[in-house]
């Protein structure tokens, strides 16, 4: 069953210092790091276990204070796979495995 929830990056996160100057843009760093917490807080899993990306692509640039929507489902792996979207357009997609001590 997939589920979704908002994530909201704000336009002061530190990350935007450098990633770029003049045209800050979500480092995908920042977008898999969201994406991790939000599916461990929804599953109860373990959030400061670690998290391995099985694949990801990253399709367009999501900027400050956009409004993205995460979409995710367990797959019979283990797995999770998701999807990111700014406005109805994709921002990411990928798997995500969480991979406890």
């Amino acid at each position: 069953m997939k589920r979704r929830c908002a994530i909201a990056i704000s336009s002061d996160h530190p990350a935007f210092a450098g990633h770029f100057p003049g045209r800050p843009i979500v480092p995908g760093v920042v977008l898999l790091d969201e994406a991790a917490r939000a599916i461990a807080a929804a599953m109860a899993l373990e959030p400061a276990t670690l998290w391995r990306v099985d694949r990801v692509k990253f399709l367009l640039p999501a900027l400050p204070g956009d409004l993205l929507t995460l979409e995710w489902e367990p797959t019979a792996a283990g797995q999770f796979s998701f999807a990111i979207e700014c406005a109805g357009k994709p921002v990411a997609k990928g798997t995500l495995h969480h991979a406890p001590p």
